[in-house]
């Protein structure tokens, strides 16, 4: 026999969107239930990390700390980002640095399971109800889980990542294009010290990222984040392990002209396919967050920022709401789909502008781009107003 369960607002996910979304309802004095699994995380282990890192912004940064969460995070396991370095496919290259905005970092290297970690240990001590069931199917004001209880809420937010089982569940549909890009993700132990600087290179096969990372006992550290075509990243990962370690030192030292010195694999090698993806947002008495309501390329590492962008604009806008408005009222959930078209549009035409830009391989175009980057690297007004965007 299905059961009910009544709650003004249930959060269908339990990772960092949907976790950070909980948190920071019931700190606005909501009452939110969660629902997903609850994984087992693993201990920490001293040079050990998670795969996945995250460029944390102030303004993101900002938000975790407003929720009670950022100074749970162990300071040995953060990375100052402070300056970047972006590379062209020919001689182009920009330079950017904290103290052109008069600031003490341009974002923070975090691990994905460092911020899960510390977000649930806050939601413990708030005492959140979580379900440890898994979305079957929904109606509007009704899930249904996969062990036949109906968990009915005023608002479900669908904050369960891209393969979103509640978008699917309620029909959402997604304008998805396909990048024909793969991530390749890894952490490298580099010869020369990083000095808190992100690298990046465009390049003919695709965008290297390399971003800093605490050291280890076996020497400097640094994340490696590499959007190459899908059949290059597929005969590197079918290479066996000893093979591939070799090739792709010697694929990085030549894409990276040695600003590191030599780089070594120290982890194994994650690969994920990249797609472009925008939902509408919401739906009735539904409201999709992260990875659930978009997906960008990965070369200005703003995924996860504008995830918790959403996260934190529907918290405010939910609290802000008239005290006759449920959580879903369809007012309630237009003016956060208002409020967050603007900044998901605009990442989403910089991010896949950038990544159209340098996959054109004419000369014309080749000449200008590299010429561009020089030249805006020339002119400290421009500079500090790239810094200024990015740290939002």
């Amino acid at each position: 026999m299905s059961q009910s369960i009544h709650q003004h607002i249930v959060v269908c996910g339990t990772g960092i969107a949907g976790l950070s979304l909980s948190l920071a309802l019931a700190r606005r004095g909501q009452q939110v239930t969660l629902l997903g699994p609850k994984p087992v995380l693993p201990d920490v282990q001293p040079d050990t990390y998670h795969p996945r890192v995250y460029a944390i912004s102030p303004a993101s940064q900002a938000f975790l700390q407003s929720i009670g969460i950022w100074s749970l995070i162990p300071a040995g396991r953060l990375t100052k980002i402070e300056a970047m370095e972006v590379h062209g496919d020919r001689q182009g290259k920009l330079s950017l640095s904290a103290w052109q905005q008069a600031l003490p970092e341009l974002a923070w290297i975090v691990e994905s399971g460092e911020i899960e970690r510390a977000l649930r240990q806050a939601i413990q001590v708030f005492g959140l109800h979580w379900i440890e069931e898994k979305c079957e199917s929904w109606k509007p004001g009704v899930i249904t889980t996969d062990k036949g209880r109906e968990v009915r809420a005023s608002l479900h937010v669908a904050a369960d990542g891209a393969r979103s089982a509640l978008r699917e569940a309620a029909g959402i549909q997604v304008d998805r294009r396909p990048y024909g890009v793969t991530a390749l993700v890894a952490h490298l132990t580099c010869d020369l010290p990083h000095q808190g600087t992100a690298c990046q290179w465009f390049r003919p096969d695709g965008v290297l990222a390399l971003l800093p990372m605490p050291n280890t006992q076996e020497g400097h550290q640094v994340s490696m984040v590499w959007s190459i075509k899908e059949h290059l990243a597929e005969a590197l990962t079918a290479l066996p392990h000893d093979e591939l370690v070799a090739t792709l030192s010697t694929r990085l030292a030549d894409a990276t002209q040695g600003r590191l010195g030599a780089l070594t694999l120290r982890s194994k090698l994650h690969g994920f396919p990249l797609t472009l993806e925008q939902s509408p947002m919401v739906g009735e008495r539904l409201a999709l967050v992260g990875d659930a309501a978009h997906r960008l390329h990965p070369l200005a590492g703003q995924g996860l920022n504008l995830g918790l962008g959403d996260v934190q604009c529907l918290a405010e806008t939910i609290a802000a709401r008239e005290l006759f408005r449920e959580p879903g009222d369809h007012m309630v959930l237009a003016r956060y789909r208002r409020a967050r078209a603007e900044p998901v549009l605009a990442m989403r035409l910089v991010t896949d502008g950038l990544q159209k830009l340098f996959s054109v391989e004419a000369e014309p175009i080749a000449w200008l781009r590299n010429v561009g980057m020089d030249l805006v690297d020339r002119l400290p007004f421009i500079k500090r107003q790239i810094v200024s965007g990015a740290v939002r």
